[in-house]
């Protein structure tokens, strides 16, 4: 299952190669996989309906609990089944209906139905949720589509707000189910329910999840927005994958929750209503992808009753009708594509008499219309009669005879909207220009209809077969007092069968009353879901632009007083209410350590007084350099190295970013109580630091952890436990905190890039005049890289050549620091930020021609490199059965060289170096757009603030 999922990504990633290659035939690369999968699904079937299951586990880290656990069992096999075979279908259908830029389209589709596979063969809560949300981004993707129609971003907006926001409240949900199960697997949670107050809010958070996924009313309204999504998108997305995922959840948690007090209440409730009142607005629509669209929302309200009643008919009943729906929803859905394709329109008021001039599609269209409507001999029969009789004998429900007058309204509204919709499409006599216009689709396009439509018939005929692959989930209720139920086309003249018909006869009735009486066919308006959803996005904006009014105020000090007073306040105040002990530390060990710390408090002292900006970098990088003097007397070598070169490279990117900047700070905005109040929040940061950090130490209770760090570390063939911390025993922190500091450089840098951009668009200025030449050592021919780009007396040739000069040594430097760090001070992140800094002196010598002549990969590229090192690194273990991160010590007998031990977190320093310096030269890159330009417009900005 887990090589399942992987191809399913691997092909969806390579999915643009391959239309590079193949053209529109990549679709049946595509197909590929899903086919595959339901080739997979078959071969466990024997044994899954015999009511067995397949397992398999990935330990990420079995300490914290986080495991990839996955589960093939009855109901996950339904699903599977039907979202790759209808999957693969739609893929084989876009050949004809996609004519441009299918690759994206391709790759989206693809990597959905990966989603919607993890989602049903999750075993876990937490990887359902995982895979519940991927589901929503790419359904977000897919509804988006390119991003070039204003309704499409809208539509794929409120579905990504309606569904995240339901999932939010599932996760919640999940938690608190969890905990009261003591176990986060679904198999167990099953097999032991809990109960509880907190199980029954985990319920209802968990169904308001449920319910926004399958567009439950009154959270239907994105559901039909979504419409405006090519028609592939909604046959796959909102007939047989996304939507079902709700419905799917609660089959999966009904028989361990559905006798929880809140679980039928709302699942019937809302199931039913949503039924009859979204049947009810299919009537009046006019465009068929809408009015399929309610009708989906229907059948989803019909399948939440039927499988979370939590009785074994009901339960039977509800699989029965999501095969069928998935079969004849979807070929509805492609029917209406290749009549939109066809004739360049979906309103039933302009098409006409398309029955005749297609044949073949009006009768797979007709066929699958029947399912829906639950005409024998067809597979919808077969739910209908199912549902019928789970309602009408099932006395474990309360008010059943009630449920089942619901269902039959509900029912009789279907066939009438279903009725509508195949007269709307193709009856009547051929007249105007789309049925004119409409030519015969080729056999390609209509097949994957009809095979989804042959497939509702062939479950109704093969209905013992249907039984055997619906049973196996339904027996896990008890068999209810008349016996099990059991699916059948002839059951003789029961009640059933009769409210079947008189549901097929009113449907029919009223669908001919509405063609004929004005007055049936003014059918009255419900409340418009949509309008207050817009009114409602309407009034949060409202409300964060009177927020942001009056908090974004575009003053960084602003900001972080408001930030650092906060936390002095709340921590602040907890710790004076905790009054704990602060201890009795000593004030120092060495005699260096009164000096450093005066200096670094003056320096601090300074910043506040300084009037220029420099000055105050310079001041502040003393109060860097001073710690990093504590570290290196207290015996942290390390620290220091990392301190000292951090403290460097952040100096020289912050002088960088001064030269656009005014030279002094502006007079107006230092007034007297501003820095009062500043001095005062820091005095207090300081104080509130200090003192947590006294209490922490003396409230110490366990011993401390460096013992055991140093006891291993040769376990991990470091002699630098520093080093060791960081590439191993918290490999998975390193991991995150380079991705993090990645993305930061990487937001940064488009930042300045945009904005400087904007700033060049913006303009008509023209560019800086050039210095004379005045200075005995300026080159007098542009010999060296970047000649052009600064004023010649900026530049010195002596300190150029010598750059030039040192450079490899220092790269050979940070090299060094790299391989030593096992052993030594050093590592990958010094060993990078020394690369860096090799790299800092060539741009300030030479700008940023010199710089690319130095490197001449991308900054992206470099960093990029480096984080996928990394992450192989921490992957490569599951290859050969162990844990991530996890890392070896190898020992090579070298010829000459003797016995060579290295280990293989090394790769992982080495990915941590290589992003490193990618991060420098992406700073670089963005603050040293031009150094002279940047010089000039500094200077001409001080000027004008002079005057």
């Amino acid at each position: 299952m887990l090589v399942l999922l992987a191809a399913y990504a691997t092909v969806a990633a390579s999915i643009p190669w391959w239309e590079r290659r193949l053209g529109r035939a990549v679709w049946a690369v595509a197909a590929l996989v899903p086919l595959a999968t339901v080739v997979w699904a078959g071969t466990r079937a024997a044994g899954v309906l015999d009511g067995g299951s397949y397992e398999e586990s990935l330990r990420w880290a079995p300490s914290l609990g986080l495991t990839i656990d996955l589960r093939l069992d009855a109901l996950s096999l339904l699903m599977l089944w039907v979202v790759a075979g209808v999957g693969a279908l739609v893929l084989l259908y876009c050949r004809y209906y996609v004519e441009h830029d299918a690759g994206p389209l391709a790759a989206l589709l693809l990597a959905f139905a990966g989603a919607m596979i993890g989602l049903v063969l999750a075993d876990n809560l937490f990887v359902l949720y995982v895979f519940w949300e991927l589901t929503t981004v790419a359904s977000f993707l897919l509804i988006a589509g390119p991003g070039k129609r204003a309704e499409q971003r809208r539509a794929a907006r409120q579905a990504l707000l309606v569904t995240a926001a339901g999932g939010l409240a599932m996760l919640l949900g999940f938690i608190m189910l969890g905990q009261a199960a003591g176990t986060y697997r679904v198999s167990a949670i099953l097999a032991d329910p809990p109960r509880g107050g907190a199980v029954s809010a985990a319920v209802v958070l968990v169904l308001a999840g449920a319910f926004t996924k399958s567009a439950q009313m009154p959270l239907h309204g994105w559901l039909p927005a979504a419409m405006v999504a090519p028609t592939p998108v909604s046959a796959f997305l909102h007939a047989a994958a996304m939507v079902k995922a709700g419905v799917y959840l609660i089959a999966r948690l009904a028989p361990a929750l559905a006798d929880v007090t809140p679980w039928r209440p709302m699942v019937l409730g809302v199931g039913l209503a949503t039924m009859v009142v979204a049947a009810w607005r299919a009537l009046r629509e006019t465009d068929l992808k809408l009015l399929l669209a309610y009708g989906t929302v229907s059948e989803l309200g019909l399948l939440t009753a039927l499988l979370g009643a939590g009785t074994r008919t009901a339960a039977l009943a509800g699989v029965v009708m999501l095969l069928a729906h998935a079969a004849f929803k979807s070929a509805l859905f492609l029917s209406v594509g290749i009549v939109d394709h066809h004739t360049g329109t979906r309103d039933i008021r302009e098409l006409s008499g398309l029955g005749r001039r297609l044949p073949v599609l009006f009768g797979v269209t007709a066929l699958a219309t029947a399912s829906m409507a639950g005409l024998p001999p067809l597979v919808g029969f077969l739910g209908k009669e199912a549902a019928l009789d789970a309602f009408l004998h099932g006395t474990e429900l309360s008010g059943h005879q009630q449920l089942t007058v619901v269902l039959v309204c509900g029912s009789t509204l279907t066939v009438a909207f279903a009725a509508r919709f195949l007269h709307g499409a193709f009856g009547g006599p051929p007249k105007g220009r789309a049925a004119r216009s409409a030519r015969s689709p080729e056999a390609g396009f209509v097949a994957p209809v009809a095979v989804l439509s042959g497939a509702g018939l062939v479950l109704g005929v093969a209905y013992p077969g249907t039984a055997a692959l619906t049973t196996a989930y339904a027996d896990a209720y008890p068999p209810g007092a008349g016996g099990p139920y059991e699916l059948s086309l002839w059951h003789g003249f029961t009640p059933v069968l009769g409210l079947s018909a008189l549901s097929l006869v009113a449907g029919a009735l009223i669908h001919a009353l509405r063609r004929r009486s004005a007055a049936v066919n003014r059918l009255p308006r419900l409340t418009d879901v949509q309008h207050a959803y817009d009114r409602a996005v309407e009034g949060v904006d409202r409300l964060a632009v009177a927020l942001t009014r009056h908090t974004q105020v575009g003053s960084l000090p602003v900001y972080l007083t408001v930030l650092l007073t906060t936390v002095v306040a709340v921590p602040g105040a907890a710790l004076v209410a905790a009054a704990p002990s602060l201890g009795a530390p000593p004030l120092w060990r060495y005699s260096l350590e009164p000096v450093l710390a005066v200096v670094m408090l003056a320096a601090a002292a300074a910043v506040v007084a300084a009037r220029h900006r420099l000055t105050a970098i310079l001041l502040t990088g003393a109060v860097g350099y001073g710690a990093a003097g504590l570290f290196l007397v207290r015996g942290a070598p390390d620290l220091a190295l990392t301190q000292f070169l951090v403290e460097t490279t952040t100096l020289v990117v912050v002088v960088l970013v001064l030269r656009r900047m005014p030279a002094r700070f502006d007079p107006g905005r230092r007034s007297v109580p501003g820095r009062v109040l500043r001095g005062a929040v820091a005095v207090g940061v300081g104080a509130v630091v200090t003192c947590f950090a006294l209490a922490a130490a003396s409230a110490r209770t366990a011993p401390v952890i460096s013992p055991g760090y140093l006891r291993r570390a040769a376990e991990t063939g470091a002699l630098n436990v520093v080093d060791a911390i960081i590439v191993d025993f918290r490999a998975l922190d390193t991991l995150g905190e380079i991705s993090v500091v990645l993305v930061s450089a990487v937001g940064v840098g488009s930042l300045i890039r945009f904005r400087d951009r904007d700033a060049v668009r913006g303009t008509d200025e023209e560019p800086p005049t050039r210095f004379p030449t005045t200075h005995w050592d300026e080159p007098r021919q542009t010999w060296l890289p970047g000649a052009g780009e600064r004023p010649g007396g900026e530049r010195s040739v002596l300190l150029e050549v010598a750059i030039r000069l040192l450079f490899p040594s220092i790269l050979v430097l940070s090299v060094f620091l790299l391989f030593s760090g096992h052993y030594r001070p050093g590592g990958g992140f010094s060993g990078g930020l020394v690369a860096g800094l090799a790299f800092v002196l060539r741009y300030l010598v030479g700008g940023q021609a010199d710089l690319g002549a130095a490197v001449r990969l991308r900054p992206v590229a470099v960093a990029g490199t480096g984080l996928v090192i990394a992450a192989v690194t921490a992957l490569a273990p599951l290859t050969v059965g162990g844990a991530p991160l996890d890392s070896r010590l190898v020992t090579w007998h070298l010829p000459l060289l003797g016995e060579v031990k290295w280990a293989t977190s090394l790769f992982l320093d080495v990915g941590v170096y290589l992003l490193v310096v990618g991060v420098v030269l992406k700073l670089l890159s963005a603050v040293g757009v031009s150094l002279g330009e940047a010089g000039a417009a500094a200077a001409r900005e001080e000027e004008g603030s002079v005057r």
